[in-house]
Order: C-alpha cells, then structure tokens, then sequence
C-alpha cells in the first residue's frame, strides 16, 4: 500500500487553530516525548535553565515542562498571534515564567529577538511545518549558533520512516537525514532518543515522530 502523508494549516485563522489544538490534545504517546524532553532539560550539565521552544502553538508542552521543572524559565516563539491567545489559557498560572515572542523561523534572524541566551532549545512537529529540508537545516544552523557550550538542543519532529513505500511532505524525512544537517550544523554527535507511534505500511499524519537530541 502507498500514498501521501502530509496536512496543510492555516495557523493564523482562529477557528482552525482552535481545532488543531483540540485535535492535539496530548495522548499518552505524546506526553512520552515531553517526558523524555524534560529529562533532557533538568540535567544539571545544562549551562542556564533558560528554555527556549521553537513553535510553542497551544502550550500544551510548556505547561508540561514548567509543572516538571520548577527551576526554569520559558520562552515560546511562534508567528501566530491566536497559538499565543490559546497557550496563555493552558499555561494559566505558570505564565509568570513565560516569555512569548513573535518570530517566524523562516526569517534567519530569529535569535536575535531571544530575551536571553537559551541553555536549551526544543521543539515539538513544528519544523516540519516550514516546508523543506533546507528550512529544517538552516533552523539547526541558528540554534547552534545561539546554544552556548553544552546546551542542549531537542527536537520531536515528525519523520519519515525507513521503509515505508509513502510519499511525504517536503519537511517529513528520515532521522539519519536530519543527524546530517545537524552534523553540518557543528553538533558532533545527534542521536534519536526514540521513535514514537510508528506505523510503516498505512501511516497516518499524526503518527510516525521522533525525539532527536543533540548537544552544542
């Protein structure tokens, strides 16, 4: 069986929006990727405890991560100004340890809109969303730029996995494809920490996502 796996977003329409994050509601598969983010940005190695998500949509994992993680501080970039109206509602009281900044990471200059240096960076099925493995590679490039020495980088994206006969959507490729552009990028030793609700043969576009890891 094959076919094409891909979904297109209208993230600045406020009716879609409130839809995705409906539909987005964290399963437990999906709190296994947060969880296996938090351990990542509770290690003690982590140069600060500023946390900086790339696409934080409706706050479903910063809410996550802050419960968790008393000691940090968060900053969640996104260009649409509705994600930002849906994460304050989950974030609720946490919001005093939230920084929300508007930047579109299709435009290089992203860092620089940073309230501070970030010891880690994370992200969850947003790169995927800006259409291209060069997109991908050139967000990669700016986060390695921006880490300090032995911040950590954590990025549970959607894939495409080995063996599947599917087509994908430009920003879904395979793990060994994005250890390259990190490798490119300056990080010396990317790893996946796991692949999560994989499905080769009738893929669904929520499925099929992994958390890869690396350290500046």
């Amino acid at each position: 069986m094959s076919g094409y796996v891909g979904a297109q977003h209208e993230f600045h329409d406020a009716n879609f929006v409130r839809g995705w994050a409906n539909r987005f509601v964290p399963t437990r598969d999906r709190l296994k990727l947060f969880d296996m983010i938090s351990e990542q940005i509770s290690q003690p190695s982590l140069p600060n405890a500023h946390v900086v998500e790339l696409g934080i949509g409706p706050g479903y994992m910063a809410r996550h991560l802050l419960e968790r993680n008393p000691v940090i501080s968060y900053e969640g970039l996104d260009f649409s100004e509705v994600f930002f109206e849906i994460a304050k509602e989950t974030i609720g009281d946490l919001m005093h340890r939230v920084t929300l900044t508007k930047a579109d990471l299709m435009n290089q200059a992203w860092p620089k809109k940073l309230s501070k240096t970030p010891g880690a960076i994370i992200s969850t099925w947003a790169l995927h969303d800006l259409g291209s493995q060069q997109a991908v590679a050139d967000v990669y490039v700016r986060c390695y730029e921006t880490l300090p020495k032995g911040g950590v980088l954590a990025n549970g994206d959607f894939i495409k996995p080995e063996g599947t006969t599917w087509q994908y959507e430009p920003g879904r490729f395979e793990i060994g494809l994005h250890f390259e552009l990190l490798r490119n990028a300056g990080f010396s030793h990317p790893i996946s920490l796991a692949h999560l609700e994989p499905n080769i043969e009738d893929p669904k576009a929520s499925e099929n996502y992994a958390c890869i890891f690396a350290v500046r």
